[in-house]
């Protein structure tokens, strides 16, 4: 994981949205403490969900993970589904994510190319800083941002009434108020908005066809914009 590598805090970043196992707590506190030196803000953030995951058994680490990403969703860690879902460039863009995934030489494992485990771990095998930055800047941060929305107590509230109502489902007290990942997601976040900077809607006018804007409703956040780079771009017959 190498965090002495340019930009290896975010590989170790990544090991907080994998499936949990039983050397969770190394791999957080590992992050964690890059965090206390170069990310302090992001520390704070981190620190209940450290506190958690080290005073929490396993299993039920396991099952807030698969309720809060899978079963049941709070959001979703494949970033193209975030940003597009179900709309055909959402196609496109797992189609370049894999190409950029495999020219880093990036393995993504079983799970798609534009997984946030995967984009985080493929950071520091970039040798492009524009391509990072723009990656990072015009895609994942406007992508947090909507992840992030979906923890709010309005949505939280409805959320729980809806599956109490459809399926009398078993609400555990972590759903009842803030899911411990979003503290996760938010340090990320942090880290990301010191290293780099987001492009938004209002201050961002690309030339040309630009698929994520295209995409975009138009209540959504006024950062959910990206340009037209090799990453997203529009096959044309």
């Amino acid at each position: 994981m190498g965090s002495a590598r340019p930009y290896g805090q975010y590989a170790l970043a990544a090991e907080l949205f994998r499936y949990p196992g039983v050397d969770l707590n190394d791999r957080v506190t590992a992050l964690y403490d890059v965090l206390g030196t170069r990310y302090p803000e992001a520390a704070e953030t981190l620190s209940p969900f450290v506190e958690w995951v080290a005073t929490t058994p396993a299993h039920r680490v396991e099952e807030v993970f698969s309720r809060t990403f899978h079963v049941q969703a709070i959001c979703y860690l494949d970033i193209g589904f975030v940003i597009f879902g179900e709309d055909y460039k959402r196609g496109e863009f797992l189609v370049n994510m894999k190409q950029e995934q495999s020219l880093a030489g990036n393995d993504c494992g079983e799970e798609l190319p534009d997984n946030l485990v995967n984009m985080l771990t493929l950071l520091p095998l970039l040798k492009d800083d524009a391509f990072r930055a723009e990656l990072v800047g015009r895609v994942l941060m406007p992508a947090l941002r909507r992840m992030l929305a979906e923890f709010s107590p309005e949505k939280s509230r409805l959320r729980t009434n809806m599956l109490r109502r459809k399926h009398n489902a078993l609400i555990m007290p972590e759903e009842q108020h803030m899911n411990v990942y979003h503290h996760a997601l938010l340090a990320l976040f942090q880290m990301f908005a010191q290293d780099f900077e987001e492009v938004a809607l209002e201050t961002y006018r690309p030339n040309g066809h630009d698929p994520l804007r295209a995409a975009a409703p138009a209540s959504d956040c006024g950062t959910c914009t990206i340009s037209h780079s090799p990453l997203i771009k529009t096959t044309t017959s």
